[in-house]
């Protein structure tokens, strides 16, 4: 079956992002490994410019746009951690970034997207008010849209944190990944299995936020509807593209709730000193949970821990 990315994508994504995006370092706790149970090796992509993997997909957008294109601006609708990656290329290209933010988005991401220079067009919180606040804008504009992550680009993007970690620690049995639209997620599958076939993987979901675990027990695409969980950038809907990509290759959903998120996140800052936001801690309040410890053969983990970008004033515990 053909894919929205390959290997070929994504290797062609890391050499646009060379010298660009971090390479950013994994890290390892002996206290985190013994509550696993096997060793842990976490990506840490809450290192990464703008505080998220977004930054890599984002980038391997806006680098392949022509002088024209860029010069007529950059679109996107996002609550968060994807606005501020947008933000941020454009200005490395030197382009207007129109960012649509649903109201109730994060005071503190805002903040970030305006720093790097972004314009914020505000809108109420639903997908269809995004949408729409964006298409207004492109027509306004003619402007480029960005997606958050169903674009074969953003998967190609994102894939490249899968391809460092499986550089920087070899023969790994399992990667754990958190998932909301499934960029990162279906980048690290087709770059993972390309390169390891054996490779176990497992996606990470919020139980109030679960539409791949229903998705994937159903066998076809459930929409989200109504998420609720502390996991704010893991509240959209699996994509056309990303969908396929994480049925075909994922082996196992694992949700937890918002209780055992902000657990895993205060273990996380206070044990490893991994500053991450609740959205990547799902990644490792899944490998911490029950379910996972009892599968056997998995002595070498990887964990994808998607970003940093928490509000101080607010704080889950």
């Amino acid at each position: 079956m053909t894919y929205a990315a390959d290997l070929g994508a994504i290797r062609a994504a890391a050499t646009r992002l060379d010298g660009v995006a971090h390479r950013t370092p994994v890290a390892t706790c002996a206290t985190l490994d013994r509550l696993a149970g096997r060793r842990l090796f976490f990506k840490c992509e809450h290192l990464q410019r703008v505080g998220a993997f977004k930054f890599r997909g984002a980038w391997n957008v806006v680098a392949q746009l022509t002088d024209a294109v860029a010069a007529r601006g950059i679109v996107t609708h996002s609550s968060g951690n994807h606005a501020q990656a947008v933000a941020l290329a454009a200005k490395l290209r030197g382009s207007a970034a129109h960012i649509v933010m649903p109201s109730n988005a994060s005071a503190v991401k805002r903040r970030a997207v305006e720093g790097y220079g972004g314009r914020v067009t505000t809108c109420a919180p639903t997908l269809a008010a995004r949408e729409s606040a964006a298409a207004a804008l492109l027509a306004e504009t003619g402007g480029t849209l960005i997606p958050p992550y169903d674009h074969p680009d953003i998967i190609a993007g994102q894939g490249t944190a899968a391809l460092e970690l499986l550089e920087q620690v070899p023969a790994l049995d399992a990667i754990v990944v958190p998932v909301g639209g499934g960029g990162l997620l279906s980048g690290t599958c087709i770059a993972a299995k390309a390169l390891q076939p054996v490779i176990r993987l497992y996606a990470a979901e919020p139980a109030g936020a679960d539409d791949t675990a229903r998705s994937m027990a159903a066998g076809t695409l459930i929409p989200q509807t109504a998420p609720d969980s502390i996991a704010d950038g893991l509240l959209t809907s699996l994509g056309a593209l990303t969908w396929p990509i994480i049925r075909d290759h994922v082996d196992r959903v694992l949700t937890v709730g918002d209780a055992q998120i902000v657990a895993a996140m205060r273990l996380a800052w206070e044990r490893a000193k991994l500053l991450i936001e609740p959205s990547a801690a799902v990644a490792l309040a899944a490998v911490l949970s029950d379910e996972f410890r009892r599968l056997d053969g998995l002595r070498r983990v990887g964990v994808m821990l998607s970003g940093g970008n928490v509000d101080l004033d607010c704080l889950p515990w």
